[in-house]
């Protein structure tokens, strides 16, 4: 088993203290450790260092290397530019294939909560065997405990054999982002979230791609005569779930025996901490006073509110952001107005 951590992108939703120079990986968002950490540490419980690879750009090798100052210098594979998932994950499947042809990859986002560890390992071990005995490609599935339409969903097709107290099915359809009526019947339909947590053996996921992605596949020659550098200059943006996920037919489903929640935007910090007998949640210096279901997020300095309820308020030592809870999911839009580099 190796574990891979997609450590790559700014997550711009979390501006202004996310920012290329620092994204939302190496904020405390969930905890009092960087995201990139809890997410290592879970891997840790998986796999030896020698068998963790962490994806990323170069531009964040360094701040990742402070963060996590006892994981060898191999265990970080830098792509030299920025071309989606279905690339990355190509090229680390390439390289460990290489060293290790039976080797079972396994795929974490490096911004995930998840919790209780020991069932998140149980989960993984039974999707990692799976994957082996049947050379499947799996995502890990999550059973809604909200309507959601921030998230893609699973659509569960025949039931599979898996070990111990895990679900397991063929996956019969992936269903992108839907809207709340949509995503209300996906609920009552029994659908499961994707975690994007994806499990699958190097060679067999490669086999896919070639398949499937052909246009990135024909690609990896390139890696053993020039480099990652002439690779990634040329190969497509590409997601791995639309390029492969979602075409191949050989996709199947553990169902997640742990609580998971994507930190994909402010509104995520209600859920991933603890709140105050109204309803407000903070990290950092702050006080609320007479106001209910407000999100704080503190830096350089004290944030007070005074009678208002549901905002978003974060500030840093050169911004400060004040926005309604409900426009949290539409951040990027705002900064497309600002001119702001995302």
């Amino acid at each position: 088993m190796w574990i891979l951590v997609l450590a790559g992108g700014i997550g711009s939703r979390f501006w202004p203290v996310s920012t290329p120079e620092r994204p939302k990986q190496l904020l405390p968002l969930a905890g009092e450790r960087p995201l990139v950490v809890e997410t290592v540490e879970r891997a840790r419980a998986l796999v030896g260092d020698d068998h963790i690879r962490v994806l990323a750009g170069a531009h964040l090798v360094e701040p990742f290397r402070r963060a996590l100052p006892d994981l060898p210098g191999a265990s970080f594979l830098v792509e030299p530019r920025a071309r989606g998932t279905c690339p990355v994950l190509a090229w680390a499947a390439h390289e460990i294939h290489r060293v290790d042809p039976d080797a079972v990859l396994v795929s974490l986002h490096a911004d995930h909560v998840v919790d209780p560890l020991e069932s998140f390992v149980d989960t993984v071990r039974a999707a990692v065997r799976i994957a082996w005995e049947e050379d499947l490609l799996l995502t890990v599935g999550v059973a809604p405990d909200r309507v959601e339409t921030g998230y893609g969903h699973i659509q569960p097709g025949e039931a599979l054999t898996a070990p111990g107290p895990v679900g397991a099915f063929r996956v019969k359809a992936f269903h992108e982002k839907p809207d709340a009526v949509t995503a209300r019947r996906y609920v009552d339909a029994g659908y499961l979230w994707n975690s994007g947590i994806f499990v699958w053996r190097a060679g067999g996921f490669l086999d896919e791609v070639a398949r499937h992605a052909p246009d990135v596949a024909t690609l990896l020659p390139l890696l053993e005569s020039q480099g990652p550098e002439a690779f990634f200059d040329s190969v497509p943006v590409c997601v791995v779930d639309r390029a492969v996920m979602e075409r191949s037919h050989r996709v199947a489903c553990v169902k997640a025996t742990f609580a998971w929640d994507d930190v994909g935007s402010w509104e995520a910090l209600a859920r991933t901490h603890e709140a105050d007998a109204s309803g407000n949640v903070a990290h950092g210096p702050s006080s609320m006073v007479e106001g209910r279901r407000n999100i704080v997020y503190a830096e350089g300095g004290r944030v007070v509110l005074y009678g208002v309820d549901d905002l978003v308020v974060v500030r840093t030592g050169t911004t400060t952001l004040v926005m309604p809870r409900g426009k949290a999911a539409d951040l990027k839009e705002l900064l497309r107005e600002l001119g702001e580099a995302t």
